[in-house]
């Protein structure tokens, strides 16, 4: 069993969610408002190390009226325990669990960082070798009764997860504008798939436009 797994992001008309200086305010302030109601129906938010360490989120719901009980779970997927210790998402403002691989941990518990963070009320959880297992850290998540949650990235995170099948629902808005940039970061990175059979299928469920950007709703094909 595992958490149902939406999704979320926001991308320009040539498909790049920042550019390659890492600018990434890209969609407006209708579809900001529209993420953080996704945020408040979830019961925790996933993102990749690489997304805290570019900027810094605190993930939580504030976009919105909301009260601190609607702040979902913060999920950070850091294999090489890298969290900085004054990362936004380990303040007191909603729980955090990091998820690390087994390789690193020997060392990192020893670590003031770890300790700091402890104190704090950050829990981790360990799995695979060298990079977290999503398998297991999904499984993990569910018993601890995370039943929706919500993922926003980045790419190398976002091609992981639908390349191991752990994603039902894809929500996308795309803005209009172009930024082009071989080194601009893309919805979907990592390694990719080699052919286009292997590709993930999608069903379109939904779209519209919100203020200038369009919205669309995937359902991720089994």
């Amino acid at each position: 069993m595992r958490p149902y797994v939406i999704l979320n992001a926001a991308m320009t008309l040539d498909g790049k969610i920042a550019t390659a200086t890492g600018s990434s305010n890209i969609s407006g302030e209708e579809d900001l408002k529209r993420v953080h109601e996704i945020r408040k129906e979830c019961d925790a938010i996933m993102v990749g190390i690489g997304t805290v360490l570019a900027d810094d989120p605190r993930l939580t719901v504030h976009k919105i009226d909301a009260n601190p009980d609607d702040n979902p779970l913060r999920v950070v997927v850091d294999s090489k325990c890298r969290t900085p210790v004054d990362a936004r998402i380990t303040n007191s403002d909603a729980k955090t669990i990091i998820a690390c691989a087994n390789a690193y941990k020997d060392d990192f518990v020893q670590s003031e960082n770890y300790e700091t963070l402890k104190k704090r009320g950050v829990k981790f959880f360990w799995s695979g070798d060298k990079r977290v297992d999503l398998t297991s850290l999904m499984s993990y998540l569910h018993e601890e009764g995370i039943e929706k949650l919500m993922l926003e990235g980045g790419a190398t995170l976002n091609f992981s997860m639908i390349k191991a099948g752990l994603i039902d629902e894809i929500s996308i808005c795309i803005a209009p504008m172009v930024v082009g940039g071989a080194n601009a970061k893309t919805f979907f990175d990592g390694d990719g798939f080699d052919t286009m059979d292997e590709s993930v299928k999608l069903e379109l469920v939904d779209s519209y436009s919100l203020g200038k950007d369009l919205i669309l709703k995937y359902k991720v094909l089994k």
